[in-house]
Order: C-alpha cells, then structure tokens, then sequence
C-alpha cells in the first residue's frame, strides 16, 4: 500500500500567482455577538459633480443673455418705432414722382433728396417690416413733416395725384388731339385722329404716366355709352334716321349756342325746318366745310364763301351734311333727341348773349331790326360784346380761345373785296359784320338758292343777293 504524502493546502497568494481561483481561506470562529451584527453596505459610485456643475451654469448663462438680449431688443424697438412715427423734415406739402422700376434703396433715396425724410436707412427697415404691401411708383402728395411711417403707408396704399383735362363741348377731334399734344404730364402718341363727333367732351382725370390714346379711348367710349343711352329714348318725332345722324344735328346746335337753356329751342329750329324741307342755313357748317377739322377760320365769313359748294354748307345743301362738324356734348346730343315743341323758324342774336326766336318772317324780320340797334349802340359805347357767342367762331382773332373752355360759339361773316356781290343788310350789322340769323328769304320768291340750275361752284352765275 503506498502512503498518501501530506501536503500543505496552496496558499491564496500561491493559487493566484498560478492562475487558480483563489480558495477560501478558513474563517476564525467569530463570536455569537460579532455573528448577529450587520455589516454596512458599500456606499454608491461618487457622480462627477465638476461636469454637472458646468452644463448647469451653461444653461444659465444662456438664459440670462436671452432675457438681457430681449430686453435690449424692447427697448430698441421702442426707439426705433418712436423714430419711425417722429414728425419728418418737410416742411409743406409736397408732390414727388417716383420713377417706375425704383427699388427701396432708390426710393429712400429719392425722398431724402426731396426733403421728406432725413434716414434712409429707417426707411427701408420700415418698408420691409412695418409696410402693408410693395412700394408702389408714381406720383405722391406727402404732408407736411410726415412721418416714416406716413410715408411708407403712401407709397403702399395712398393714391396718386389726380391731373385733369377738360375738353369744351364743339372742339373738332383734330382740336381735341392738339390739346391732348399740349399735356405734358400725358405720354404716347395718338394713332390716328379720330373721326369728327366720336369723342364725348367733358372732363377726364388720369395719373401721371396715363397715354394721350388711352384718354382717346375712353372718350370714345364713352361718346357710345351716352349715345346708344339718349339714342334709346328719343322722342320719336325728330326727323333722324341713325345715331349717326343725331350726332351730326348736335354738334349743328352745339356750335350754334353756347347757352344751356338754348339748345333745345334751337334744336326745335332745325328739327321744324328738316321736317318743311328747308335748308339749315347754319353759319359753322359754312366754316367746317372750308377749314375741315381745324375749326375755325380765325376771321368772319366772307360774302364768296356763304355761296361757295361744299359737302357741308346748309346753304347750299339740303338736309344734314354728311357727318357732324364737332363733337358734341351730352346737352346737346339730348337737345336733339327731345327738342323743344314749338314753331320756330328763325333765331338771331338778342344782345345779351342769347337768341330771338321767331316762328315768322315778319317776326325774324324784327328781331333782326332790334339787333342792328344793339350793334349800333355797341358802336357808338364800346363793351364787353355780350352777343359775340352768335357773331365770331371760337378763336376768331385768337387761336387759343376754343381751347379756353369758349365753346359753341357760331360764325359771321364780313363782306369781302369781291365786288361781283352786294351786301345783304338784311342780317349785316353797321359794323358790316353778318348778324347771327337764318336768312330770311329762304323759301320765298327771293330765294337765291331756289333756282338751282345754275352752277355753285363759279361766283359769277350765282345769283345776287338782294335785300327781302
């Protein structure tokens, strides 16, 4: 039998220096009391306290620097909408264009420069920021001292300066396009000129940049707006046939009479005498059939001219001309839509700037009478000519008198050197000027015109006036 040798147990430190697991070494005996008593537990991992410490000031800092921050901000706002609302440097009113295609840095620019505001800077901040809408181009009336904010809210929402042209009842198409020329706020170039009668006169607003063609347009219209209106509810007693036709009778009565309470009383002349087939025997259709669209002759009818053919000359011609000589207006478009009921025939100047009407020769006859004792006392006193309206063209001796707002005014004539003809004193004035009347004979025995055999167009087979 072999015998077990007796080795010593490894040692802890041994085993671990082998590599073993450690064995448990052999307890002393404890005593009852040491057995019973707890032990502690090992107390938890220490935090590290040095990196909480530093994301808790962060984000403390952070947040005092927004309050700071936010404060400052109010209190830049503050100031800064105060500044915007401060009273500005201008001192009066004043128009400023601001060009089309401008930015805000040139439209700051541009008001600084005129005086209505003193910080472009602000300027553009309150029109980013503070404004309703884009700047808008144009033309601008800004108050006195108006503000930033004043301002910004009349480029965005304000309306622009409103410019006006006024064009006088009885200026022909080619006068109306002549004064149209003379605007310089107006821009473009009329196409062509537009047809005698097709534009309504009267007064028409547009903003600085509006074309001359784009005021054209809508006077024409507006002429076929209030035609085909009048058109409608036209008595049914006057003798015209088409719009057209009722255009070319008022723009007869516009340049006949200047007087509001005239024109349907003369429009009742014409109408009475279209409908016994006597001739109009109208002074300006003698002009316009001579001077076409430039409408005046700058000087009276010569004796020559009364008898002269033309397309136009109710002297000569029976019926309406073949278009109107004016553009009429709105009173005397419904003048001749619904004229006076009477039996007028005749209507010479009274003196005081309106007409005599007569429904007979005799009662012409005296009317004229008592207009030669008018003349003759102006000759003798001389003042202001109250019965001119009747006597001279608009702009006779001035060119630009149409263009004043002297509308409706009807011709004379003054015998000329053409000594084939004796005066008609029948309607002469002393002064040789051709009072405003129809001539008397017409339709009588001592009608000139009656016998129409004779050729119109040479002076010497017309026959000679004489007095009725």
């Amino acid at each position: 039998m072999f015998r077990r040798s007796k080795t010593p147990p490894p040692s802890p430190a041994a085993s671990e220096e082998e590599g073993g697991p450690a064995l448990p070494q052999r307890l002393a005996p404890r005593s009852p009391s040491e057995a019973l008593k707890p032990t502690a537990a090992p107390p938890p991992p220490e935090q590290p306290e040095r990196e909480r410490g530093g994301f808790l000031g962060m984000v403390s800092g952070l947040l005092t620097l927004a309050v700071v921050l936010a404060i400052g901000a109010m209190i830049g706002l503050t100031i800064v909408t105060r500044e915007f609302r401060e009273p500005g440097p201008l001192a009066n009113d004043k128009v400023v264009v601001i060009a089309s295609r401008s930015g805000t840095s040139e439209i700051a620019e541009t008001l600084s420069r005129e005086g209505v505001i003193d910080h472009t800077t602000l300027f553009e901040l309150a029109a980013r920021f503070r404004g309703k809408g884009p700047l808008r181009h144009g033309e601008y009336v800004f108050k006195a001292h108006a503000s930033i904010d004043d301002t910004v809210e009349t480029l965005t929402n304000g309306r622009q300066v409103q410019h006006a042209i006024t064009f006088p009842e009885g200026l022909t198409s080619e006068q109306i396009v002549g004064r149209l020329n003379e605007n310089d706020v107006l821009a473009g170039e009329i196409n062509e000129i537009p047809a005698e009668g097709s534009l309504l006169p009267d007064t028409y607003k547009f903003e600085r940049g509006a074309t001359r063609q784009q005021i054209v347009n809508l006077m024409r219209a507006k002429q076929r707006e209030v035609l085909n209106q009048i058109w409608m509810r036209r008595s049914t007693e006057v003798p015209v046939r088409t719009p057209a036709e009722m255009v070319t009778l008022a723009s007869i009565v516009e340049k006949e009479t200047g007087r509001a309470d005239e024109r349907p009383r003369v429009a009742g002349v014409f109408v009475n005498r279209l409908n016994k087939r006597m001739k109009l025997q109208s002074d300006p259709t003698i002009v316009y059939g001579l001077v076409g669209g430039r409408g005046t002759l700058g000087r009276g009818i010569q004796r020559s001219e009364i008898e002269r053919a033309t397309p136009y000359n109710t002297y000569v011609i029976e019926g309406l001309p073949p278009g109107p000589i004016a553009n009429p207006g709105r009173a005397a478009l419904e003048a001749v839509a619904n004229p006076s009921r009477t039996k007028d025939l005749f209507f010479v100047a009274d003196g005081t700037g309106g007409h005599a009407f007569a429904d007979s020769l005799e009662g012409h006859q005296r009317n004229v009478t008592r207009w030669r004792q008018v003349e003759r006392a102006r000759q003798q006193s001389p003042q202001p000519d109250a019965g001119g309206v009747d006597k001279l063209d608009p702009g006779a001796g001035d060119p630009n008198a149409a263009a004043q707002g002297q509308p409706g005014r009807a011709s004379a004539y003054a015998p000329g050197s053409n000594s084939t003809f004796a005066a008609d004193t029948s309607t002469m004035g002393t002064n040789g000027q051709r009072s405003k009347a129809f001539d008397a004979s017409e339709g009588t025995k001592l009608d000139p015109l009656k016998n129409r055999s004779y050729d119109l167009t040479s002076p010497k087979t017309v026959p000679q006036l004489k007095n009725p």
